[in-house]
């Protein structure tokens, strides 16, 4: 299919912006009135010119078939990726296909396509290059004692933190309520120059529980019972199986580079959101194979306030390469995306679903294998929304069993997107299960229809 043919519809559009501001902004921008000289080829490219606050009008173009897809270009100075401009454009293409007419780039546009698919090539014949030399490269002497110096940075960090745990347990969890957040971001402060962020990253967390509501103190204690047993895995790593042993290093902040195999596979773009702090925006992205009936989770991120330049749209598949981290086997979630044979392209493959109960013993087995799990991906099949009370929860339609929805996904819009979705009647619904409750992502109607972003 060409470029020209994959049409993508609002929802898709809009799951690719980066917050909720560009989303709103870009919802402004995509009118016929806000557009001039648009257009788009057969392969896959669309432009056109929006009207800027200088009165010179921003240049903006997409390569929607890009195998990394999509590329976006715009003379804009927004640091976000899609910027409003594009997701302006594409929405406007969403809406009425007339409005951006086949036809000849412009000279501007031409060159910023040529440029952009001569880069990937060489992008990707690099790589090819380089991974025959890296096996090669570097001083394994030299690696290994920087990493025999990295863990004894950790182990320091991990007695003193097994002190401080000790210390809170001993003086009482309400002391822990008088001494403020203050004292754990000393703590995560001491793990960072111990050089194990996921420690300082876990310290933090724990720094906001105290006074957060009702059962605090259960809830600390139950943090840091977690936390002292992610010390003693460290200190003991050498003793637990090579799987655990993995997964311990990870969460104590080690980096990792993909092992597994590569698997090629037609995967489906489940779902993508952002989280971030001061330093740094996560993307998850979801991808759901449809040969190899496998969930995997792809991370970039984007540091400095920026986006990251991933962006798949959502309910699209792309055939593609993928390789998995080191972790448990049930934890071995988490992939790296290689080689993309295929750009986005729309999509009848949908995951398959199991019923609520099944869920949440899918969460208690990995739990097996990664005490420190959140949660796990999960499609619900033929679930329908129902008010509980303050709250809501998905109920089987076929059985006598629901999973609560979790907290923070109650004040979502896209709760009553899936509500409406839903009308009553049972729907199809990817999330994460984990000991919160479970967080919608994307739904799908119980007949024919394309895939509804709900985050």
């Amino acid at each position: 299919m060409t470029g020209q043919g994959v049409r993508w519809t609002a929802d898709q559009v809009l799951a690719l912006a980066p917050d909720a501001a560009s989303r709103k902004a870009g919802s402004k921008l995509g009118t016929a009135g806000c557009w001039s000289g648009t257009g788009s080829s057969d392969d896959g490219a669309v432009w056109g010119l929006c009207g800027g606050g200088a009165g010179t009008p921003y240049r903006t173009v997409v390569d929607v078939a890009d195998a990394s897809g999509p590329a976006c270009g715009c003379s804009c100075p927004s640091r976000k990726f899609p910027c409003a401009h594009a997701l302006g454009l594409l929405l406007l293409r969403a809406d009425d296909v007339s409005a951006v007419p086949r036809g000849e780039a412009p000279v501007w546009a031409q060159e910023w396509i040529s440029g952009r698919r001569k880069r990937a090539r060489g992008t990707e014949a690099g790589a090819g290059a380089s991974s025959g030399s890296a096996s090669g490269a570097g001083d394994p002497a030299a690696a290994r004692r920087r990493a025999e110096r990295r863990a004894e940075r950790i182990t320091a960090g991990v007695t003193e933190l097994e002190q401080r745990l000790g210390d809170l347990l001993r003086d009482g969890l309400a002391g822990a309520e008088q001494a403020g957040y203050g004292l754990w971001e000393e703590t995560a402060a001491r793990m960072v120059d111990a050089q194990a962020p996921g420690l300082a990253s876990r310290a933090r967390e724990l720094g906001a529980v105290p006074s957060s509501g009702p059962a605090w103190p259960v809830r600390l204690l139950e943090e840091c019972a977690l936390l002292h047993l992610l010390d003693r895995g460290w200190l003991r790593r050498e003793r637990l199986p090579d799987p655990l042993a993995a997964t311990v290093r990870s969460r104590v902040g080690l980096p990792a580079s993909p092992d597994g195999p590569p698997v090629r596979d037609r995967w489906l773009v489940l779902a993508q959101y952002d989280t971030a702090d001061a330093r740094l925006t996560t993307r998850r992205v979801w991808l759901y194979g449809a040969e190899s009936d496998r969930t995997v989770l792809v991370l970039s991120y984007g540091a400095g306030g920026r986006a990251p330049e991933l962006a798949l749209p959502v309910g699209m598949a792309l055939e593609a390469e993928v390789s998995a981290y080191p972790g448990a086997e049930t934890g071995r979630r988490r992939v790296a995306l290689g080689k993309r044979f295929t750009p986005p392209a729309p999509t009848g493959v949908r995951p398959t679903g199991v019923t609520t109960s099944m869920a949440a013993v899918r969460y208690g087995e990995a739990l097996r294998d990664d005490p420190w799990l959140e949660s796990v991906p999960v499609t619900l099949e033929r679930v329908v929304p129902v008010p509980d009370g303050d709250s809501w929860q998905l109920a089987d339609a076929d059985a006598d069993s629901a999973l609560p929805l979790a907290p923070a996904a109650r004040g979502r819009p896209g709760l009553w997107r899936l509500v409406a979705l839903a009308g009553g009647a049972p729907v199809t619904v990817f999330g994460e299960c984990g000991h919160r409750g479970f967080t919608p992502l994307t739904a799908w109607p119980s007949g024919p229809g394309p895939a509804v972003p709900l985050c």
